[in-house]
């Protein structure tokens, strides 16, 4: 990487909150080229038969691929060395949908919305169920979180996605009324047909494995030209989710409906993030992993939920707001924690 591309990256590293409310801001002002994105388009080979390119689905492999490309594979085995951090970061990443979402239900319930808030339920269902944000590395090297603790977080949750995303799902679909439980299971359809395996696990794998095999020249260039692609990419990516529920809310403005959404956003991601640092406490973590833990509890995959959206539920474009908002806020309490002072204590699952 030449100096001006190494600067200009860690520029965009240090501003990457600003840069998140910028795509956001475009997507508002200028939604048309988002809206465009969206939707497959056929891409000619030559031979007859046109490939269907996705922009979304492409944009996410190469943000997961670069994630996976900058694991550093021997602090993995550190934290392998103290298992009882990775176990309980996982146990509490799959748990904390079945903790948070059924008292947002109730809370719904009581609202005067005719179906109890379920369709806004529908899309945190799929915010929480995800793995772990690859995002999450990079706010965790921005502050003084432990940064191996987090690769694995967010590598074990990726890997077990195929598994968790459906049972996550199948779990709590009975909560939602209407007609939004099917489109519940319709999704969970798209996740068992290998969504997650084929746009989650395998570009991280890609990236993995290239780390691993490649020689150390190679992966540095592979690297060099990966990681400010992908954080391009990933602010792309998020104009062209926000451009589609933007789009579709200024052409037809529902006020209630974007208070509502961030409303629900703003409950789900306080709850996630207030779990992860109640957890944290509890078993007397130190304060870097006590970050990380607590960056892993409150920061989900929210890309891959809005394009699984896109993808599974094109009818329902205003589910994306919800997705949406947490994808903001979860960012904005990402550098709230990170700032947080760190102190010293006995760390759990060491001798």
């Amino acid at each position: 990487m030449n100096s001006r591309t190494e600067r200009a990256t860690h520029l965009l590293r240090r501003r990457l909150g600003r840069a998140v409310s910028a795509a956001y801001l475009a997507a508002l002002l200028l939604p048309g080229p988002g809206v465009w994105l969206r939707h497959p388009h056929l891409l000619p080979l030559g031979t007859g038969r046109p490939l269907s390119v996705q922009t979304t689905l492409w944009l996410l492999a190469l943000v997961l691929f670069s994630a996976g490309l900058q694991v550093p594979v021997r602090a993995l085995g550190r934290l392998l060395r103290r298992p009882a951090i990775l176990l309980s970061g996982i146990g509490l990443h799959l748990a904390a949908p079945l903790l948070i979402i059924p008292p947002v239900v109730f809370l719904l319930r009581h609202s005067p919305d005719t179906d109890g808030g379920s369709g806004l339920v529908t899309a945190m269902i799929l915010v929480v169920a995800m793995p772990v944000a690859a995002g999450a590395t990079v706010w965790t090297g921005k502050g003084q979180g432990d940064q191996p603790t987090m690769v694995g977080l967010v590598l074990a949750s990726t890997l077990l996605s195929p598994l968790t995303i459906p049972l996550t799902v199948t779990v709590l679909s009975p909560l939602l009324s209407g007609g939004y439980a099917d489109s519940l299971a319709s999704a969970g359809q798209s996740l068992h047909s290998g969504f997650a395996l084929t746009t989650v696990v395998l570009p991280c794998a890609a990236g993995l494995v290239c780390r691993v095999l490649l020689p150390g020249r190679w992966a540095e260039r592979i690297t060099a030209a990966a990681v400010p692609g992908a954080l391009l990419g990933s602010l792309l990516l998020t104009y062209v989710n926000a451009s589609g529920a933007l789009g579709t809310f200024l052409a037809r403005p529902r006020p209630l409906l974007f208070v509502a959404a961030v409303t629900v956003a703003a409950m789900v991601c306080a709850f996630s993030f207030l779990l992860g640092r109640l957890t944290a406490h509890a078993l007397h973590l130190d304060g870097s992993v006590a970050s990380s833990l607590t960056l892993a509890c409150g920061m989900n995959n929210s890309s891959a939920s809005a394009v699984l959206l896109t993808t599974a539920l094109p009818d329902k474009p205003h589910l994306l707001l919800p997705v949406l908002a947490y994808g903001l806020l979860q960012k904005t309490a990402a550098n709230w924690v990170v700032r947080l002072p760190v102190q010293s204590a006995p760390c759990a699952g060491t001798p």
